[in-house]
């Protein structure tokens, strides 16, 4: 193919029409150093950039189609003017100005009204980079010109507000780092370096992967900057600081967000200092470059992967691009484009790269099928569809009637549009999203191929079958700071870094409730767990149960009680008219034995489940056995005290306690006892509790003391009984020759005051099964004390030692006469 001079190149850049196209591409790139300038003239580049042209003749490729079409703009010819970028700022500045300039002169007009201002382009196509729209949707957005970039993906440009006249025909940066996030999560990476270029698309799509990838358990080793300018004198020291950063953290996943060359920098320096085999996750701003690709051992640099937009083929384009190259060897057609450029008067803006020499499709012709065209060319065709609604052209023509740039954003925000049978259309944030493909970088006979390896559109599919990574098995690496936890394990932070972490056993009645957690969640309170465990279990009931080997001898030594109670009764009934008996206090001991026997099967009430109306029986049944018992001694023990304490006053006061009216003071005991239990229900009887503390697997059901005032009022009067009966009987003293019988009510007393020390102090702290376990004891104790100390003597008496059962020995102290009276 012969070689496109750089004259003829600028010729073929600019084409009158009724409509004039804007059109800013990076057909160079280096420009000349700004300090070294000596005037303030254009600022030219030095080298070709082979993308930016391809996207150049993409745009005139697609007006010429339109211009030979007879349904989308019949009679209405399209003009374009594109010029140069190079990738600077203020070199895409000029060309802006030059846009705005009202049609047909050198200047823009400051007016307060630009509804009838009719700037030198109807639209704009361009540029490349989101640091340079971002310059240019400014100026353009002021007065309403629609803007059309064909590759600026920065989130920044989807505030319509900011930016009310810019559209794109290729996803933001949001949908491709959700798309990368997605893959960290399929491949398990969760510790990844990321580093982006110091421009607008690096700095925005790396703010928007670390506020993704922080949602998504995905940790940050290490994220930083590179420089875009090369040349800066500090460049070589960042790069070389990074690539240490990066080995540093030990991670294998690198996600790269950068323009090709400072892309190719960081890769050059990555393989000079020996970084190691990476995966390297890319975007289309480097995967598909040439540049990158060009650094010498790239294999070596590891895997890389990375999305680029799904774009279809544009037909004919290929064709075209060689026709051209055929025709330009042609000085005819160079003198035409001169003359359809109207490039005559040297003052007007001519921005073509004067170094970059002559261009031959052997050139560019490698980049064709790699570099994607159709962004350009579905551009073009929005503008063309708005013209086409704008002006109401039908089949047979277009009307010639003015439209105003400003006029064309309304088919644009709300229309579809069709391009080679596809349907496209913007978006609220007036955005195109065709979707994504993931590629791999493979490599045969040492040229880089681009392999597709999966897609993305909402949702990720990886043929990871296809992918071959660098490790010794083509396995996918791993790049993670933490091990995954267990089930039954969750994650306790270690150091400075949140997502470094070890995994720690879940505790005693925690479980484990997500992977990703970094505590173990407590049980419900009816339910526990073991140690590590992934739920919980509900707790078994726990109480002195029947079968229970502690309850089991408990049981035998309350069937023990009572039947010493039983033979007690039945030998004092045998010998109830016998002189010891009545000693003893006759009838009223009989119903001391049977209010003991009543006793010991009381006991009964603490075996098995308690319930709500079990509980408050318990301590009423107690209560109320002790009472009766001693109120059958008190008789006897009143009676002992006024004979030897009070003889003066004993005729006349003996006969309220004995015979007949010691039945009356029982009963009035009793019945004060009774009352006592119904303040004890009504003030706060025991109730059910269900202690979930106590058990680490059980929920123990106890009765526990709702008041312990009433507590004290239902027993305080037992204690009172007693303490009286003691001191009646401890100091009276009987002759050798007769039976002590106030020793046996002295002793049974104080064995009940010793026994409830000991219970009140236990009773009261215990929140075990064994608070039952010692109702039962206290209640077996008191039984066998009274017994032991004033029935079992005197049943020996009657069974062993029945010549002692005479009157003379056991002769009652009432019926002596005072020694006074004798005399």
């Amino acid at each position: 193919a012969a070689p496109l001079s750089p004259w003829c190149l600028s010729a073929q850049l600019r084409r009158p029409g009724d409509f004039v196209l804007g059109g800013l591409f990076p057909f160079g790139k280096d420009t000349l150093n700004l300090a070294a300038r000596s005037e303030p003239t254009l600022l030219l580049c030095d080298r070709l950039f082979t993308d930016g042209l391809i996207w150049a003749l993409a745009m005139r490729f697609a007006i010429e189609q339109i211009n030979n079409s007879s349904w989308l703009l019949p009679g209405v010819t399209l003009g374009y003017d594109m010029c140069d970028t190079c990738f600077e700022p203020l070199v895409a500045l000029q060309p802006s100005l030059l846009f705005l300039t009202r049609n047909g002169t050198r200047a823009i007009g400051v007016l307060c009204d630009y509804s009838e201002y009719q700037p030198r382009v109807t639209a704009v196509i361009g540029p490349h980079k989101s640091d340079l729209c971002l310059l240019t949707a400014k100026l353009f957005s002021s007065f309403l010109i629609p803007q059309v970039s064909y590759g600026a993906s920065s989130e920044a440009l989807s505030n319509t507000e900011l930016y009310p006249s810019f559209y794109r025909t290729v996803p933001s940066d949001k949908n491709l780092v959700e798309a990368m996030v997605l893959l960290l999560n399929h491949f398990g990476w969760n510790w990844v370096a990321t580093v982006a270029s110091d421009d607008e698309y690096g700095r925005g799509a790396q703010a928007l992967f670390l506020s993704m990838a922080g949602t998504n358990s995905i940790c940050i080793a290490f994220e930083g900057l590179i420089p875009t300018e090369l040349a800066e004198p500090d460049t070589t020291k960042q790069l070389e600081n990074t690539i240490k950063l990066i080995n540093s953290t030990k991670v294998n996943v690198i996600v790269l967000f950068a323009h090709s060359v400072p892309a190719q920098a960081l890769l050059q320096h990555s393989l000079a200092m020996g970084l190691g085999k990476k995966v390297w996750l890319g975007s289309e701003a480097w995967l598909l470059s040439d540049i990158a690709a060009s650094v010498p051992n790239i294999q070596s640099v590891g895997t890389v992967l990375g999305f680029v937009m799904r774009t279809g083929t544009v037909p004919g384009f290929q064709e075209f691009v060689a026709e051209l190259f055929s025709s330009v060897a042609q000085e005819e057609f160079c003198r035409r484009s001169r003359e359809l450029s109207g490039l005559e008067d040297t003052e007007v803006l001519d921005t073509h790269c004067r170094q970059c020499g002559n261009v031959t499709l052997r050139d560019i012709w490698p980049m064709l099928g790699v570099t994607p065209v159709q962004p350009v060319h579905v551009a073009v065709y929005s503008v063309a569809h708005a013209l086409h609604r704008a002006l109401g052209c039908t089949s047979k023509g277009c009307p010639k009637t003015p439209v105003r740039s400003w006029q064309l954003l309304h088919f644009m925000n709300t229309l579809p549009f069709e391009v080679n049978g596809q349907s496209f259309r913007f978006d609220q944030s007036h955005g195109t999203n065709t979707g994504y493909k993931l590629i791999l970088w493979a490599w045969r006979d040492g040229t880089v191929t681009y392999l597709p390896v999966g897609d993305y559109d909402q949702s990720l599919y990886v043929r990871t079958s296809q992918i071959q990574f660098h490790t010794p098995d083509k396995k996918e690496p791993t790049s993670e700071c933490f091990r995954r936890c267990q089930p039954g394990q969750f994650r306790r932070i270690k150091g400075f870094n949140l997502c470094c972490y070890d995994c720690t056993d879940c505790s005693e009645n925690t479980f484990w409730s997500s992977t990703d957690s970094t505590s173990c969640s407590p049980c419900p309170q009816h339910q526990w767990a073991p140690t590590r465990s992934t739920r919980c279990h509900d707790r078994a009931e726990r109480f002195l149960s029947w079968d229970e080997p502690l309850a089991v001898a408990l049981l035998t030594l309350v069937a023990f009680t009572a039947a010493l109670s039983c033979g007690a009764a039945l030998l004092f009934l045998q010998h109830l008219q016998s002189p010891l008996v009545q000693l003893a206090g006759g009838a009223r001991s009989l119903l001391a034995l049977l209010w003991l026997l009543l006793q010991s099967l009381s006991c009964c009430l603490h075996v098995g489940r308690p319930s709500a109306a079990l509980c408050p029986l318990q301590q009423l049944c107690y209560a109320l056995c002790l009472n009766g018992c001693l109120s059958s001694l008190l008789p006897k023990a009143l009676e002992i005290t006024l004979v030897t304490e009070f003889p003066r006053c004993a005729p006349r006061l003996l006969r309220w306690v004995t015979h007949g009216r010691a039945w009356l003071v029982v009963a009035m005991s009793i019945l004060t006892q009774v009352l006592l239990c119904w303040c004890h229900l009504h003030l706060g009887p025991d109730y059910l509790v269900a202690d979930y503390e106590s058990l680490p697997r059980e929920v123990l059901l106890v009765c526990g003391t709702q008041s312990w005032a009433a507590f004290a009022l239902l027993h305080g009067y037992n204690s009172c009984l007693a303490f009286v009966c003691f001191l009646c009987t401890f100091m009276v003293q009987t002759p050798g020759r007769r039976y002590n019988v106030a020793r046996g009510i002295t002793f049974a007393t104080f064995i009940y005051f010793i026994i409830w020390i000991f219970f009140l102090v236990i009773f009261a702290t215990l929140r075990t099964v064994l608070r039952a376990v010692t109702q039962i004891c206290t209640i077996l104790a008191t039984t066998l004390g009274i017994l032991g100390s004033y029935f079992v003597p005197k049943c020996y008496i009657l069974v062993f030692r029945p010549d002692l059962n005479t009157r003379d020995y056991c002769q009652n102290l009432s019926e002596e006469q005072p020694e006074e009276d004798r005399q």
